[in-house]
């Protein structure tokens, strides 16, 4: 919106500084604008969703010792996920070029899979019993979306724009390293099903303790946001010997939205809540990491920054598939990872700690990468 009342105002004969249109300056508005929003009006919708009795049910009989630990979590209302959202979609409005396809591919996947994810809470909350939607439904969902995703990517995308979305990069290596065509790119389609849909619901699992994924989200994202800002430069992405991705600032200003949203949700989110992102947040955002990560083409790369996210979620295929096949032994105390922990006595705020400090160095040595190669 902004650079489209630039424009109006040239063409009226008004002399505007260049910097409004910098990407690092848009970057650090949308920061700004989502971090205020959601902070100012936080306590306001927090109030709204006690009103509406959101809160959030905790399972007992699934894991009796946390069901004691969380017991003041019940009732803490869920579904904040929303403010994040709000503040990112007018961060997009105002700051983001709404004439590029990535602000629209961003903007789709926020809402589709924050929807995926409001449904999943409404019906959790709708009977207390429900565990929401099966995970058959939001994997043919997700699948569905990055079916579509891909099909545009690999057809109007790239004779717009020449960019070549058929070579997958490997993080600390030079240049393109597999190429895909004919029924390989089928291959390619399944990849980003299993990134779409890992990151989004490795979030998901991670969002168990007060703070912790919106933490190691401001994290992931600040790394990606990073280098989207590098790739959109010619000469520093040839510098640091990277694909150039013409527009890939638009990612990065997304992505600083998402930052501030998530800081400013942390004011109301950090121990003790006053408020949960539940699914509607998590699947959505993580949905967007997962979805930056293609469009930069560094979905291995994820893999690494989103360290933390990755390991909750192999926790859970570990735990679930030694259960089955090994006569319902255990691996874990408890799964998600985080819980674990929590079964050996590590206080909440210790283990959302260690794990942020985990993130923050993943997510450094993530950025690293882009020089050693």
């Amino acid at each position: 919106m902004i650079l489209i009342f630039i424009e109006l105002l040239q063409q009226l004969g008004f002399k505007i500084p260049s910097v409004f249109e910098y990407y690092s300056f848009r970057m650090s508005m949308a920061a700004i604008t989502a971090l205020v929003l959601t902070i100012f009006y936080g306590k306001v919708f927090i109030k709204k969703l006690y009103e509406l009795k959101i809160g959030q049910p905790i399972r007992k009989e699934e894991c009796p010792l946390l069901g004691h630990l969380h017991q003041k979590k019940e009732d803490t209302p869920t579904m904040g996920g929303i403010l994040i959202i709000f503040s990112m979609i007018i961060s997009l409005v105002l700051w983001m070029d709404l004439s590029h396809p990535f602000t629209w591919i961003l903007l789709a996947t926020t809402l589709l899979l924050g929807m995926l994810g409001a449904i999943d809470d409404f019906l959790k909350l709708k009977t207390k019993s429900s565990r929401g939607l099966s995970g058959k439904k939001k994997f043919i969902f997700q699948t569905i979306f990055s079916i579509i995703l891909a099909s545009y990517l690999f057809g109007p995308y790239t004779v717009q724009y020449g960019q070549n979305m058929t070579w997958l990069y490997i993080p600390f290596i030079k240049g393109p390293v597999i190429h895909f065509s004919g029924i390989l790119l089928a291959l390619l389609v399944l990849f980003w099903v299993c990134v779409i849909n890992g990151s989004s619901n490795a979030v998901n699992l991670t969002d168990g303790l007060d703070g912790l994924a919106a933490g190691n989200l401001i994290m992931v994202a600040s790394s990606f946001a990073m280098i989207a800002f590098v790739s959109n430069h010619f000469s520093i992405s040839q510098y640091l010997n990277i694909q150039y991705i013409e527009g890939s600032g638009e990612i990065a200003i997304y992505l600083s939205s998402l930052v501030g949203g998530c800081l400013g949700f942390l004011w109301y989110n950090s121990h003790p809540a006053q408020v949960f992102m539940g699914d509607t947040g998590s699947l959505a955002l993580g949905g967007v990491i997962g979805v930056s990560s293609i469009l930069l083409r560094r979905e291995l790369l994820l893999a690494i920054v989103g360290g933390v996210f990755v390991a909750e979620a192999l926790s859970v295929i570990i735990q679930v598939g030694s259960f089955k096949l090994r006569n319902k032994k255990r691996v874990f105390l408890c799964a998600p990872l985080h819980h674990h922990f929590e079964y050996l006595g590590w206080p909440e705020t210790k283990v959302v700690l260690r794990f942020w400090i985990i993130g923050f160095l993943l997510s450094v040595v993530g950025v690293l990468s882009l020089k050693f190669q």
